[in-house]
């Protein structure tokens, strides 16, 4: 056997050990190469098979009979660029007079099989431009999120979506968001990354947790108020809308209304303002918001109508006072009473884990996309974490946050204590902690000796 073909041998085991074992190495060594063949040979005979190719113009038909030459062939899209990525291919194609992004779009899974790859979506940058987006492998299989993202105030990595793109949680783009998800559908998760993201930012963190405080509270560090009842939780949102309306106040009195001020400095909003007068943003995470809905007596029923009074009011008029809200829960249906609904229309960002039943999905995405409501109610439950994501543009993608545990997130949280802001008309709600090398002297002294 000679030197070569060893070699060859040995670089086949590799590929077929890195495709079993790493799918992202694989794709990164052979398989980037491979799609790219795949895609510049087939490309002609896969458009005209699914349809996306174009009959030659008049005037083509014309030159070729006053030449005696054969009819032109069918036109497919103009590839304007092809451009690798650690997980896959992106195609930038100029359509051809005639045809749409939407026929594209339907085509994607025809497209996925004909060029062999995982998954292809589809989205119109421009009139008559598409970007494809092929993903090699199953990326949600093993999320693995790049190192480097975009950072910008109010807005976290929180996901990694299906194409390979990074998934983000934008507050000043989407102020408020609700999360669905039954048990064990990784909804806790997504909420610790969403947390452990905005930890390192100047915000201010508001939690309302009633299954006792056991999700939110043992990142108290990093929360400049918590509550792990109704009944705190009610004074807690009624003290944010007091302080809501303190901001706009100081919005007021700073709006610099003269003739010597340009248009866009004028203040319609907390981030309109001077950075040294600016309040602080604040994010409102709300756990298990049914619990806040329910009740069983009539002095319950006066508290529930007061909270979701005081939710309504946040999420209409909360976003030009950096107020944002996140709202999570296994149902949010019209069950839970009235006002819901209200506030259920507010709520612009929109992600839903595994659900128990179709009504739960459409609680999420009815209004928006019958194709996310199909998706959510496909996701099995050996895949913890997966989830559908979408927004009142009736956009939706496949998500999954990588898994951080809850002594990472604590960590994370306890690194960044020292940013927790104090803010007056929250200080009764701030959660009572111990120094950490106190906190760390007492387990010391707790824990057993040993012989």
């Amino acid at each position: 056997m000679t030197w070569s073909t060893v070699a060859l041998l040995l670089v086949v085991v590799t590929a077929v050990l890195l495709r079993w074992r790493r799918p992202a190495w694989y794709w990164m060594t052979f398989g980037v190469t491979f799609a790219a063949l795949r895609v510049a040979f087939r490309y002609a005979s896969v458009m005209d098979a699914c349809g996306l190719t174009v009959p030659p113009s008049r005037w083509r038909l014309s030159l070729a009979r006053m030449t005696n030459r054969p009819a032109p062939e069918s036109q497919a899209p103009r590839i304007l660029r092809m451009r690798p990525t650690r997980t896959g291919l992106v195609l930038r194609l100029k359509l051809r007079p005639g045809q749409d992004a939407f026929d594209v779009a339907a085509a994607t899974d025809r497209l996925r099989h004909s060029f062999a790859m995982y998954g292809v979506t589809s989205r119109e940058l421009r009139s008559g431009v598409v970007e494809l987006r092929m993903t090699g492998y199953d990326v949600l299989e093993r999320v693995q999120m790049p190192t480097k993202v975009d950072s910008a105030p109010m807005r976290v990595p929180v996901a990694l979506r299906e194409d390979g793109a990074v998934h983000y949680r934008d507050y000043r783009a989407v102020p408020h968001g609700l999360t669905l998800g039954a048990t064990e559908s990784g909804k806790s998760v997504y909420q610790r990354n969403l947390v452990a993201g905005l930890a390192g930012q100047d915000v201010a963190l508001v939690g309302i947790d009633c299954k006792q405080g056991v999700e939110l509270f043992p990142l108290a560090r990093r929360f400049s108020a918590l509550a792990d009842n109704p009944d705190t939780a009610l004074e807690l949102l009624e003290a944010l809308v007091a302080h809501m309306e303190d901001v706009y106040q100081l919005i007021r009195a700073e709006q610099r209304i003269t003739v010597n001020v340009p248009d866009a400095e004028i203040a319609a909003d907390i981030w309109d303002l001077p950075d040294d007068i600016r309040p602080t943003p604040v994010v409102v995470l709300v756990d298990e918001v049914a619990e806040l809905a329910l009740f069983a007596t009539k002095d319950e029923e006066k508290r529930r109508d007061r909270i979701i009074t005081a939710l309504v009011r946040l999420a209409q008029l909360g976003r030009a006072a950096g107020i944002y809200l996140e709202i999570c829960g296994q149902r949010f249906g019209s069950e839970l009473g009235k006002g819901i609904t209200m506030l259920r229309a507010q709520l612009t960002g929109r992600t839903a884990h595994r659900v128990n039943d179709e009504t739960s999905a459409n609680m999420a995405f009815g209004d928006i996309s019958p194709d996310a409501v199909l998706a959510a109610i496909q996701i099995s439950t050996d895949t913890p974490g997966v989830a559908v994501a979408g927004d009142s543009t009736g956009g939706w993608a496949r998500i999954r946050a990588p898994h951080t545990s809850l002594r990472q997130a604590v960590n994370i949280c306890n690194r960044n204590a020292d940013r927790t802001p104090d803010l007056p008309e929250l200080a009764a709600f701030r959660p009572a902690v111990a120094p950490l090398a106190s906190a760390a002297l007492s387990l010391s002294k707790a824990a057993p000796a040993t012989a």
